[in-house]
């Protein structure tokens, strides 16, 4: 699996400002139904629901969101690099910046995990994180994040 695979070059944007992790949210959950067509309230939803069991704010600026949906036949992903980091109740206790979000169909098992452990890894990379944080282009950013090694099916 590589991040190519679950990140249209569509998903990948860069936001000025939001003022919480709820506009945050709403904000993936609009470009979630833009990009891939699923339903922005049950994304919205979701990752709201997923939040409220622990915060996904896994350190070193990064967030990992995600949720199991109806309506989806694999993983997909989206990304947004903000310009002002927000609290996000990180394990850190260090604000947000850099946001991946992973929606999975609601019986996606492994496939899920996998993604997830996929996009943990790949930012893990300090170097990394530094050049998506040095870059504002959407298309640089995906290109960044594609570039980054996959991981071998089980």
């Amino acid at each position: 699996m590589q991040i190519s695979d679950i990140l249209s070059p569509a998903a990948v944007r860069t936001m000025s400002q939001t003022t919480s992790k709820k506009r945050l949210f709403q904000e993936i959950a609009e470009q979630a139904r833009t990009v891939y067509g699923v339903d922005a309230a049950q994304t919205l939803d979701a990752l709201q629901e997923r939040e409220s069991l622990g915060p996904t704010g896994v350190g070193h600026g990064v967030a990992l969101p995600h949720a199991r949906l109806h309506g989806l036949d694999h993983v997909v992903g989206l990304f947004l690099r903000l310009e002002k980091p927000l609290d996000f109740d990180a394990v850190d206790r260090q604000p947000v910046d850099l946001i991946f979000a992973l929606l999975a169909p609601k019986n996606s098992g492994v496939d899920h995990l996998k993604a997830l452990a996929l996009v943990s890894r790949t930012l893990r990379d300090q170097d990394l994180r530094a050049k998506l944080r040095a870059n504002e282009d959407p298309v640089a950013l995906h290109a960044m994040l594609a570039a980054a090694p996959g991981i071998k099916a089980a």
